[in-house]
C-alpha cells in the first residue's frame, strides 16, 4: 500500500485592503480572484480604521459558499505604529496606545499583530516598544505575532530586521501581501497547519506558522500608487454629489449597499448606486 500524500499546510493572506479604505479593488472583485487562483485558504479584510468591508465580505463568501473563509481584520493606527487586529467583532478606535490597542484587541477574542514592524517610521512598531510588551506583566498586552513577510517596500525594508527579532523572542512569523490592488492578493501569505480559519487562529497562539511570498516591485508599486490617487478624485467627487443632491449617498466603499449614508451591507443591492 502507498503511503498517504502529505497534506499541504493551508495558506492565508492576512492584509487585504477594499475601496472601503486606501484600496483600489472591491470586495467581489477580491473574493472573485481568491476563488480563480484557489491558492488561499483564508483572507483577512484588514481595511483602515473600519470593518464594514469586512463584514460584508464574510458574509458575501458564505452566501456564496466560496472555498475560503474570510477573516474580519482592520489595520489600526496606533501611536505606536500600524496593528493588524484579526478575528474582530467590533472596530477598534485609532490613535490609542499600541499597549491599549493589543489589549482592545485581546478583549473581543481576536489576534493582535503588528504590521510591518522594525521600520523607522511612524507607521511601523519599534523594537524597543514591542520589547517592553513582552516583557509586561499583563499578557493581554503581549503581540501574538508579527508580520514579518509584508511584499511592499516597506516591509522589504524591514524584513531581515523583523525575521531576527522574531526568532530570538519566540514569535509567530506571519506573511501578508498589504493588498492595495487585487492583482497583489497572495503575493504574500502565511502556512499553517489546517485549512480552516479556526485552524489558523489555533497555529497562530502555538507558534506554527510559517511567512512566505514575493517582493513587489517598484514600477508595481508605483502603478497602483496612481490607481490610489484617481480612486481619491473619484471619492471626493461622489461624496461632494451626493451632499449636492442630499439623496444619502457617498462614495463607494466597495460593497452592496455601501454608497448609502450611513453605509450599510444590503445583500439586495447588486450594484451601487
Amino acid at each position: 500500500m502507498s503511503p498517504d500524500p502529505i497534506e499541504r499546510r493551508g495558506r492565508a493572506d492576512l492584509h487585504v485592503h477594499t475601496l472601503a479604505s486606501d484600496g483600489t479593488a472591491s470586495v467581489l472583485e477580491i473574493l472573485e480572484v481568491v476563488e480563480r487562483t484557489g491558492f488561499l485558504d483564508v483572507i483577512a479584510i484588514s481595511d483602515h480604521e473600519r470593518i464594514d468591508a469586512a463584514l460584508a465580505a464574510q458574509a458575501m463568501a458564505a452566501d456564496r459558499g466560496l472555498p475560503f473563509e474570510v477573516v474580519v481584520g482592520e489595520e489600526i493606527t496606533t501611536r505606536g505604529g500600524h496593528l493588524l487586529g484579526l478575528f474582530l467583532e467590533r472596530r477598534v478606535p485609532p490613535l490609542k496606545s499600541l499597549r491599549w490597542s493589543i489589549e482592545a484587541v485581546h478583549d473581543q477574542g481576536g489576534i493582535a499583530v503588528p504590521a510591518h514592524p522594525l521600520v523607522p517610521i511612524h507607521l511601523s512598531a519599534q523594537a524597543w516598544v514591542l520589547r517592553r510588551l513582552l516583557t509586561d506583566d499583563n499578557p493581554l498586552v503581549h503581540p501574538d505575532a508579527i508580520e514579518t513577510f509584508n511584499p511592499t517596500a516597506i516591509g522589504r525594508y524591514g524584513h531581515a530586521r523583523s525575521v531576527a527579532f522574531a526568532e530570538r523572542h519566540g514569535l509567530p512569523q506571519l506573511g501578508s501581501s498589504d493588498a492595495h490592488a487585487s492583482s497583489a492578493v497572495g503575493s504574500a501569505w502565511t502556512s499553517y497547519p489546517g485549512r480552516s480559519a479556526e485552524d489558523l487562529r489555533a497555529a497562530i497562539l502555538a507558534g506554527e506558522t510559517g511567512a512566505h511570498g514575493i517582493f513587489h516591485g517598484s514600477v508595481d508599486q508605483l502603478g497602483v500608487f496612481g490607481q490610489q490617487l484617481r480612486k481619491r478624485g473619484r471619492d471626493a467627487r461622489a461624496e461632494l454629489a451626493g451632499r449636492v443632491r442630499r439623496d444619502g449617498t457617498g462614495r463607494d466603499h466597495g460593497y452592496p449597499g455601501s454608497t448609502r449614508r450611513p453605509p450599510r451591507f444590503d445583500p439586495s443591492d447588486k450594484a451601487p448606486r
